[in-house]
Formats: C-alpha cells, sequence, structure tokens
C-alpha cells in the first residue's frame, strides 16, 4: 500500500465504528429513501417511494443530500438490489449521507434494478459533475472500467472488485473473517445441528462469504450439516422465502444470507413461522449491516446477530482522502477485522458464545488463525 493512504487508514478504526451506530435505524422497506426525505436539502426523492421489498424504486430513480453549489459533491450508482435493500447499498447510502451531513458536501445516488441500468445510471451521473462516482458491488466492474476509459477526467470508485485505472478507486473487504465468526456463532447456537447459508449470485465475492461462514462452523463443529443454496439474484425476496422455507422444512434451525434485499425474504419467512409457532426456535443471521430490526415479532426478536461491512465508511473515507490529499487512483484499499472494515454484532448471541467469537476474532488478527477465503477456482 503506497504511503499517501497511511493517514487513510490510521483513521479507519475510530470512524467505521461510528459508521456502525449511524446505520442502525432503517429497518423497513424505505429505510435508505426515508433517510434521504427527512433531510431538509433533498434535491430530489426519486425512488423514496419504494414500497416493493424486492427491491427499490423505478429504474433510473435517484436522490440527493446536500447544496447544489457544494464544493465536493460524490454520487454511487447501486446494483440490482436497490439504494432500499436493507443491507449492501444502503449502507453505501447512509456512508454517503452521513459525510453530506458532516462535510456539507453533496451526495447523490442513481438506482438499478437490472444490469441493463448501470451505464446509462454512469452515463446521467457524468453529465453532472460529480468529483467521485462509486459503482456499489462487483457487477458494476465492467460499466466502472468502461466509463473510467471512456472518460479519463472523471473520478470513479469500484466497491468488492478492482478495476486498474488512474482514475479508479477500489475498495475491497475481507468478508471471510466475519462470516467465519458468524459461522462460529451459528455452530455454537444450533440446537439442531442443522444450518443453512443462502447466497445471492455466486460469484468471487459471495464464495469468500459461504467460504468463511463454513469454515466457522467447521471450527466449533465439524460434525454439524451446513445446507448452501444460491437465489442467484441479489433483490428477489420471493426467492429468499422459499430457499428458507426449505431449510427449515428439513431440520435448519439457523440460516445466514449474503445475498442483499434476497435476505428480506429469510426474515419473512423466520417471522411467519415463529408467529405460527411460538415455541420454535429459529435464527436469522444478518449481513452487511446490523439487520437487528429486521428481526422483530411479537415474542421478540430473531436476528441472531449479524456481519457488518462497513462500506459506508470506507466510502467516506476514500472521499475524504480524494478531497484532502489527492485522489487515490489505482490503489486497492483492503478492509478487514483488523482496521474494523469488517465486524460481527453480539446481537441475541449468548455471553458465553460472544466470548469465544472474541477469542477467535482476536487470534484471526493476530495471525494465529487463518481464515480461508474461497472454495472455488475464480
Amino acid at each position: 500500500m503506497s504511503t499517501k493512504l497511511k493517514s487513510l487508514l490510521a483513521l479507519s478504526s475510530s470512524a467505521l465504528i461510528l459508521a456502525a451506530c449511524q446505520g442502525q435505524d432503517a429497518g423497513n422497506a424505505d429505510g435508505g429513501a426515508d433517510d434521504t426525505a427527512q433531510t431538509e436539502d433533498v434535491v430530489d426523492q426519486g425512488a423514496d417511494d419504494a414500497t416493493n421489498e424486492s427491491a427499490g424504486g423505478e429504474a433510473g430513480g435517484s436522490g440527493s443530500v446536500g447544496s447544489e453549489d457544494a464544493d465536493f459533491a460524490i454520487a454511487m450508482v447501486t446494483d440490482e438490489g436497490g439504494v432500499d435493500d436493507r443491507s449492501f447499498n444502503q449502507s453505501a447510502w447512509e456512508g454517503m449521507q452521513a459525510w453530506s451531513e458532516e462535510t456539507g458536501g453533496r451526495a447523490e445516488y442513481f438506482q438499478s434494478t437490472n444490469s441493463a441500468d448501470y451505464i446509462p445510471n454512469f452515463q446521467q451521473a457524468a453529465t453532472q459533475d460529480f468529483d467521485i462516482i462509486y459503482g456499489i458491488g462487483f457487477q458494476l466492474e465492467d460499466a466502472v472500467s468502461d466509463m473510467a476509459t471512456s472518460n479519463p477526467e472523471q473520478h470513479f470508485g469500484i466497491v468488492d472488485s478492482v478495476v486498474e485505472a488512474d482514475n479508479v478507486v477500489s475498495l475491497n473487504f475481507a468478508d471471510h473473517e466475519a462470516a467465519f465468526l458468524a459461522g462460529a456463532a451459528a455452530a455454537l447456537t444450533t440446537e439442531k445441528d442443522q444450518i443453512g447459508f443462502i447466497g445471492g449470485i455466486e460469484s468471487p465475492i459471495i464464495d469468500r462469504f459461504e467460504t468463511g461462514f463454513l469454515a466457522g462452523v467447521e471450527e466449533i463443529n465439524p460434525d454439524i450439516d451446513v445446507d448452501v443454496q444460491y437465489a442467484d439474484s441479489f433483490s428477489d425476496a420471493a426467492a429468499g422465502q422459499q430457499i428458507a422455507n426449505g431449510m427449515y422444512t428439513a431440520g435448519a434451525d439457523v440460516i445466514y444470507h449474503a445475498a442483499g434485499a434476497v435476505g428480506n425474504g429469510l426474515f419473512n419467512e423466520t417471522r411467519n413461522r415463529l408467529e405460527s409457532n411460538p415455541d420454535e426456535q429459529l435464527w436469522a443471521i444478518g449481513v452487511d449491516r446490523d439487520q437487528e430490526d429486521e428481526g422483530e415479532w411479537d415474542g421478540g426478536n430473531f436476528v441472531l446477530t449479524s456481519t457488518l461491512k462497513q462500506v459506508g465508511t470506507a466510502i467516506q473515507l476514500a472521499t475524504e482522502h480524494a478531497k484532502n490529499e489527492g485522489f487515490p487512483g489505482g490503489e486497492n484499499i483492503q478492509y478487514g477485522l483488523k482496521n474494523d472494515g469488517v465486524d460481527l454484532v453480539q446481537g441475541n448471541l449468548s455471553d458465553e458464545a460472544w466470548a469465544k467469537i472474541q477469542e477467535l476474532r482476536q487470534q484471526i488478527i493476530d495471525g494465529e488463525l487463518e481464515v480461508p477465503e474461497f472454495s472455488r477456482e475464480w
């Protein structure tokens, strides 16, 4: 890593912890967009009226915070999950909103509902004089690469991928480390020795989650059965609910999702089952942000814990570095447990289980425990 990023990473621990506290309140389908609407200087609500739990608002929807004449402006293009996916994209947007509030800068999102929206959204953003335009997710890698080539004077960012260009900064995360802790938490909690993993789209990024999760389960009890299934989507909540239904029916009592808005289906299925049979003990594990709000039901809360992926704060840090010290073009900035870029919350874990998680966390940070990153060749 270059010398010019040392100050950026020196700030990461405190800033990333702060962001984990800032993103707690958006627990409904309109979460990210509602926060936008509550900001007095919103110029376009765009997808704020979205109510479909499976995705965000209409293709091409947008929303912004901050003044039009701000000294520094940033934008993000979502993946298909939409800005209010209660997970990955929402975490990014919440971080950008926090940056706008703290600095007075302008931030705007451009919402995608499928891959056909990526290039048009980037093209629209590129006409509006943003200092940096971020692509949220590995699915936007090709779009960012193409736009960076055709717009060499425009600065871009990509999350969960690497684009090797002087006008692109890449932000990546050791998701397997946090997923390992989630796997250990699931193994320490299950009463049936049957656990589920729901992935979004098969890819290197989600393979990290799956691989880390399976390793964490095995660390605690290699005899536990883990059912792994993919929804082939990051937005189809109905698919998530169908998969969860099958896993619970087959005997699983803890399910972890790494699937964006697909996870909303997991939460719906868990809630429905508990409301039908309150004596049943079922747990869901959230991803990317603390999703405890999604687990509320009349009998308590069924979200066991959540893995954190501090996308919003990584964007804040990269933006502030660009603003104050120059754009870190060509850099691939890595975030893991060691610099609080990923983590696990205690949530509803028992104190005994949490103590074990903290022990494993420190072993990973100290290099005593190496978490495998991939199960497949990519």
